[in-house]
């Protein structure tokens, strides 16, 4: 017996043994196979580095021997020009097309040395000057053009700021692309995007963070936040950005531009990248952004052409009407300052009223008028329409190493069903609009399901039109998010978003246009903000926008579908009020 349990105990500490060295090498080669990964993943990220930094590099080049072969080059006089001084100037010849493309060219690179703004320097570009005479009639002949990082351009990766999407280049380039190139435009520089391009901030583990031209502490906004920064800074003179929730118009308020998001599919989607396709709830569009509305104009009548409409046949064959756009007749103005969902900053609700006032002034009819149901639209229409999978393709084309920037807007996401049911249950009696918001992202659980969310949609657009007629409007006015946040708060604040992205459910062209700054009193005034709420969604809002004097805010304008050039005048109005307004303080 004793020789038994002696055997019994050498084999218990032999199989002890045996499990402690399994364990210990399934944990080596757990943290093994951990490593391995993490040098891939830096492995690729510092390729898709060097090829930026080699575009850097050969754009730098390029401008210094243009500059010795053109000693007399001036490039600071050629991007102080508008764009319509810039059109003549090339149409007429007292400008040549390669001149202006190295002016941009530099001013892009300086602003880049600030901003961080820039994926990728487009050197076929250079290349492109050289057919360049064939499209002298194209309404943007010379004029070089900034793309964000999303939209397709042959031979390059458009990655969304994912891992995933590196090294794979664009077979062709998008219909946008082509388009441009056929008009004489020159696309010339990639921006940069927030990764995932899901996010209003502007930071991916790819390119990093891209900052503010107006205070190196805050975001330019996203998606389109390089974009915004370019445009901003003085790099850029047009711009084409994509708007789902407010991608277009939060880094253009943010950054101190204009810009367009237009109804979805009046510019071709064909060749946009994204790491949500699929759902169909709140669409997104290609839209221009540009130092003032002019120039948002010109883009979109150069981009309405027959080349998009034979490029792309599911785009409706609608050129750009000049007539409507430039109409002086007043309008009837529907306007809200506070949609019920989010209440504006105290800079967002002074400039509102004060152009408002400028309106009513200038002999508009401003007329009250309440987005309908607004809670029951943020959250089961827009949150529960964008995550109507829970979030699953999202995560699946991101990936690992997630960015700070989004790491708290991911994480609920994450979580599995019950357990954000069960969170919405408890938040409920507490933080209703967080309980609400939790229950959204569970997403649809059925076919059944999802075919009733696109119903309600549906439905809530008929409802809101509606009104819009019984009113007899023209267009509609409300704020615009700003000013620009601090770092790390866009992914804790997608509360704001029922701001622009109402205009996305609905379809609408919406536009912004900056019309104020940020004052000290305005700054004392945060400290008696309340919000709609009081709930932790509010007092964050307050840390967000903390230290922004001097910061530009924007107003909105927003048209019924398919009546862009209407929304541009309507946003020229505002432009003009606000520049003679200043003129005669």
């Amino acid at each position: 017996m004793e020789m038994f349990n002696h055997l019994h105990a050498n084999v218990n500490n032999n199989l002890t043994s045996v499990c402690t060295a399994s364990a210990c090498a399934a944990g080596a080669l757990f943290l093994f196979l951990k490593w391995i990964n993490k040098q891939k993943i830096q492995k690729k990220i510092l390729k898709a580095r060097k090829r930026r930094d080699k575009s850097f590099h050969e754009a730098k080049q390029a401008v210094q021997q243009f500059k010795i072969t053109n000693p007399d080059f001036e490039g600071s006089v050629i991007v102080s020009l508008s764009l319509p001084e810039l059109i003549e100037k090339l149409k007429d010849g007292s400008l040549q097309p390669d001149a202006v493309l190295h002016a941009f060219m530099e001013k892009a690179l300086q602003v880049n040395d600030k901003l961080n703004c820039n994926a990728q320097m487009l050197m076929g570009s250079v290349e492109q000057l050289k057919d360049i005479k064939t499209q002298q009639k194209g309404l943007l002949y010379g004029i070089p053009i900034s793309i964000k990082e999303n939209l397709g351009y042959k031979g390059l990766d458009s990655t969304c700021g994912v891992l995933s999407k590196i090294d794979q280049p664009a077979l062709m380039d998008s219909v946008v692309v082509a388009v441009l190139k056929r008009q004489g435009a020159i696309p010339f520089v990639k921006t940069n995007v927030p990764q995932g391009l899901l996010s209003y901030d502007c930071c991916n583990p790819i390119y990093g963070q891209t900052l503010n031209p107006h205070n190196l502490q805050k975001t330019p906004g996203g998606s389109s936040g390089g974009e915004g920064a370019l445009i901003g800074g003085g790099g850029s003179i047009l711009g084409l950005g994509t708007d789902i929730a407010g991608s277009v118009r939060i880094p253009s308020a943010f950054c101190g531009i204009c810009g367009l998001k237009p109804t979805s599919n009046r510019i071709s989607l064909r060749g946009a990248n994204s790491c949500n396709k699929g759902q169909k709830s709140v669409l997104s569009s290609i839209g221009p952004m540009a130092r003032d509305v002019e120039s948002l104009a010109l883009f979109m009548q150069a981009l309405l052409c027959e080349d998009m409409f034979t490029l792309d046949p599911t785009v409706p064959p609608i050129p750009f009407n000049r007539e409507v756009y430039e109409s002086s007749e007043p309008l009837r103005i529907g306007y809200y300052e506070v949609d019920g969902y989010f209440q504006p900053s105290p800079s967002m609700a002074r400039a509102f009223r004060e152009t408002k006032h400028l309106l009513e002034r200038a002999g508009h009819t401003l007329i009250p008028f309440k987005p309908p149901r607004i809670t029951m639209a943020a959250n089961e229409l827009m949150v529960k329409g964008i995550l109507a999978d829970g979030g699953v393709t999202l995560l699946k084309n991101i990936g690992k190493p997630i960015d700070p920037t989004l790491q708290s807007q991911l994480m609920p996401y994450r979580l599995p069903n019950f357990i954000k049911k069960i969170l919405s249950i408890i938040l409920k009696p507490i933080y209703p609009r967080i309980s609400a918001s939790t229950n959204s992202i569970r997403g649809v659980r059925s076919i059944p399901e999802l075919w009733q969310q696109h119903t309600q949609v549906e439905e809530y657009i008929h409802e809101v039109f509606a009104e819009w007629r019984r009113l007899n409007l023209d267009v509609l006015f409300c704020p615009m998010l700003g000013p620009a946040y601090n770092f790390f708060y866009c992914g804790r604040l997608n509360c704001v978003l029922s701001i622009t992205g109402l205009s996305n459910l609905l379809n609408c062209p919406a536009g912004t246009v900056p019309v104020s700054k940020v004052t000290e009193e305005d700054e004392a005034q945060l400290k008696h903000y309340k919000g709609c709420h009081g709930d932790l969604w509010d007092k964050l809002f307050v840390k967000a926008v903390t230290g922004g004097v001097g910061l530009p805010v924007g107003v909105q304008c927003v048209s019924l579908p398919w009546q862009e050039e209407m929304c541009l005048r309507f946003m020229r109005e505002v432009e003009m009020l606000t520049a003679k307004n200043k003129l005669n303080k």
